[in-house]
């Protein structure tokens, strides 16, 4: 644990330093406000013991200044003063103080004092390097106020591997392939960016979280990273808006750009966690569930909404739906039962 203590007084600095080597902390010194905070800027430190009274700049100026400043506001201050003046101690803690000690002071004490800001500080570094994994993980796939949400509580958030209900969404551009054998790679990457934005968008309002993008593809997840008790309708919801959506975002495309959305969607149980290697990961999600959703897409044409037995059962009551029948997809030695979404009933 490295220690910044800050005093004008030498024999006091000498008194903490003493104390605090024989306890195997590392004491860097300062006997001002000013060179203490140009030390802050320069080297990492886990703990600021501070006086109050020093000459030019106090200590609550300092811990203000710590407090304020992105780079060092997380590094805890342990106040020192001689004053027994409850305001002084108000005024330390409105400033940013973390804990206070009275001159004189015991050395059991001090390093007492020490100890706790010392666990405290773990837990608060623990938590930030969560957060900063949440973020790294999530923010490119979901939106911020779902993000906002995972950092309140950390603990939400699974990022091993493990078994849980899903629900997919494959979204898909029909005849895509046709269009880009007479377009420009420029023009098509933009024509495509388009109708992701509009994808993306949809997906996040309804609480999915965009797995990944497949050439003109879409993969979204339901009840992930956080539960939602009913993400199989969010996921109807999703694909009905998105192609009502179609209607009106083809008027701002020309007519040999508009292309129809095939939509595939099953639930059921997937792995869900980070896959790949250590320097490249990726949160997504693995299994039969996804494999079928993706099937169900490929089946659909002219801008369908295909759905699973598993789907419409559970969700039977609250949309309308068309049977289409036992099917056989890629890959499957079975056929499965599939609909037809046509709508949310009361919506």
């Amino acid at each position: 644990m490295h220690i910044l203590a800050v005093d004008d007084n030498p024999l006091n600095l000498e008194l903490l330093t003493d104390i605090a080597d024989a306890n195997g902390y590392r004491v860097t010194t300062a006997l001002n406000g000013l060179t203490a905070l140009d030390l802050l800027q320069r080297e990492p430190f886990d703990l600021v013991i501070l006086d109050v009274n020093m000459p030019g700049m106090s200590g609550f100026e300092v811990c203000a200044k710590i407090k304020s400043d992105p780079a060092t506001q997380h590094i805890p201050v342990l106040m020192l003063t001689a004053l027994q003046d409850v305001q002084n101690r108000v005024q330390g803690l409105d400033a940013g103080a973390d804990d206070y000690l009275t001159k004189p002071f015991s050395a059991r004490e001090l390093l007492a004092r020490i100890e706790t800001r010392r666990r405290a500080k773990s837990a608060s570094d623990h938590l930030r390097e969560e957060q900063a994994i949440i973020r790294k993980t999530f923010e490119r796939f979901v939106s911020r106020e779902v993000v906002e949400q995972l950092l309140k509580d950390p603990t939400q958030v699974k990022l091993g591997g493990k078994l849980q209900e899903l629900t997919v969404m494959f979204a898909d551009l029909e005849n895509f392939t046709t269009i880009s054998e007479t377009t420009s790679p420029e023009q098509l990457l933009g024509i495509l960016n388009t109708y992701h934005e509009l994808t993306v968008r949809i997906i996040q309002q309804n609480g999915g979280i965009i797995d990944k993008f497949i050439g003109d593809a879409v993969m979204a997840l339901y009840n992930t990273p956080l539960a939602q008790p009913d993400h199989i309708l969010r996921a109807a919801k999703t694909a009905l808006m998105l192609q009502s959506a179609l209607v009106e975002f083809h008027q701002t495309v020309e007519p040999q750009f508009r292309m129809k959305i095939n939509i595939g969607l099953h639930t059921g149980l997937a792995v869900v966690g980070n896959v790949g290697s250590p320097e490249l990961m990726d949160f997504t999600a693995v299994g039969d569930t996804v494999n079928v959703a993706a099937r169900l897409q490929s089946y659909g044409h002219h801008g369908q909404i295909t759905i699973s037995q598993s789907v419409h059962d559970a969700i039977a009551n609250q949309i309308q739906a068309r049977r289409i029948g036992a099917i056989n997809l890629k890959g499957r030695a079975e056929a499965i039962t599939a609909y037809e979404l046509l709508g949310i009933l009361n919506d």
